[in-house]
């Protein structure tokens, strides 16, 4: 399997709900909305797509919808959070049919701070059990365990089921630890999307984003321009939206993303608990700075 198709924009795809239930025919709508704006892959059921909060059945319908509704036309990543116990993940990856997908994505194990050697061996478990290839995901303000570079580096080395790291640490000194060290074909992909930019100029490889689920055309657009050394179009890019990313994440993601969404015409903003729905009170802040950005690009066209 070649690394090289999960480089630009993936976009960590939203889970829609209606009256608590999956919205399935806004899930389609969002999906297509995705791919026609020009992103590189889809990575179903991350942290964005509340995985969490579903049930393995629910989980397993989203997985096969999505399979089917994108249809072999963009790459495909299935989110699969990392278990507190080990066995626990292995034994989902017997369970969930993931044919149709290319990769998966798991994050470290969250609450029991493993040391960085059970890290390692956690990983290479899963390795063992994963059909597809892997993409590490590093986010320890959710896991509380941050994944250092010489760990990446001895997970990338040790097997070659890794690919590549989305490294959400928003420590751009250790995102350039890992490029520094990193193995021919294994990927640095951003994980905290406005730090993309600038990690792209280090070596990075892409970023599987949040904003991308609303800007999907302008994201896709500006990664792209930073891959081809086009930094001066992708800071332009990059400045127009840069306002809005605090207000995406200052009361939880998804929930701003959702709001923004919303706004747009694309989902609801519902949210399962104990994620709230995105306030009234922070909204005016959060529309005022999409019309911003909707006022840059008419004024370029």
């Amino acid at each position: 399997m070649n690394p090289q198709k999960f480089r630009g924009t993936g976009v960590a795809l939203v889970t829609p709900f209606k009256n608590y239930k999956i919205d399935f025919s806004t899930l389609e709508n969002i999906i297509e909305y995705v791919i026609e704006g020009g992103v590189d892959y889809i990575v179903s059921l991350g942290t964005t797509g509340e995985a969490i909060t579903l049930t393995a059945e629910e989980c397993k319908e989203v997985f096969n919808f999505t399979v089917k509704t994108v249809n072999g036309r963009i790459p495909l990543v299935a989110g699969l959070f990392g278990s507190n116990f080990t066995q626990k993940l292995v034994n989902a990856l017997k369970v969930y049919d993931l044919e149709g997908f290319d990769a998966i994505m798991s994050s470290s194990p969250a609450y029991n701070k493993p040391p960085q050697e059970g890290i390692y061996r956690h990983y290479m478990e899963v390795a063992k059990a994963s059909p597809l290839p892997i993409i590490i995901y590093n986010v320890p303000g959710r896991t509380s365990s941050n994944i250092l570079p010489e760990t990446i580096i001895r997970l990338a080395e040790s097997s070659d089921k890794f690919i590549a790291v989305k490294e959400a640490s928003g420590n751009i000194g250790q995102a350039m630890s890992i490029l520094k060290s990193r193995p021919d074909n294994f990927l640095v992909l951003c994980g905290d999307d406005p730090l993309t930019v600038p990690m792209i100029s280090c070596g990075g490889d892409g970023v599987i984003s949040v904003i991308a689920n609303a800007y999907p055309t302008q994201w896709s657009e500006m990664v792209r321009a930073a891959l081809q050394n086009d930094f001066a179009k992708a800071a332009a890019i990059n400045s127009n939206l840069l306002d809005i990313h605090p207000w995406l994440y200052v009361e939880g993601n998804p929930a701003g993303v959702k709001a923004a969404m919303e706004h747009m015409g694309l989902c609801s903003r519902e949210v399962r608990l104990p994620l709230a729905p995105y306030s009234e009170e922070r909204l005016a802040g959060l529309l005022k700075e999409m019309a911003n950005v909707s006022e840059a690009v008419e004024s370029k066209m």
